[in-house]
């Protein structure tokens, strides 16, 4: 599950924590029973830490969050979607390295 630096994102704290958030935040659709997405966890939980201070992380478990997931599109997982002034500006769909992740990451910081 998250670390501490990563927030649990809900169909209620969505529109706050990441629609109206001042820096961009990058959100990790996930479910428990998804294997890649087991797998792409800890990368997440370490750029969390990485990023701290220029990159808001947070994860959607889709299972119980299917509103959201629906709303943006996500139709398989995992799906990462960097989020910037309210809007969804990049997108990853499968597993990826970290440095992979790290070079979307980059175009946004």
């Amino acid at each position: 599950m998250a670390s501490d630096k990563v927030l649990v994102l809900t169909n209620n704290n969505f529109k706050g924590e990441v629609l109206e958030a001042s820096e961009p935040v990058l959100v990790d659709y996930w479910a428990p029973w998804c294997s890649p997405c087991r797998m792409i966890g800890p990368i997440v939980d370490e750029l969390a830490g990485e990023y701290q201070g220029k990159i808001k992380v947070g994860k959607v478990n889709v299972d119980e969050n299917r509103e959201i997931a629906i709303e943006y599109g996500v139709m398989s997982i995992p799906t990462l979607i960097v989020f910037k002034a309210g809007k969804a500006v990049d997108r990853v769909v499968g597993f990826k390295s970290k440095n992979d992740l790290k070079a979307v990451l980059e175009k946004h910081v």
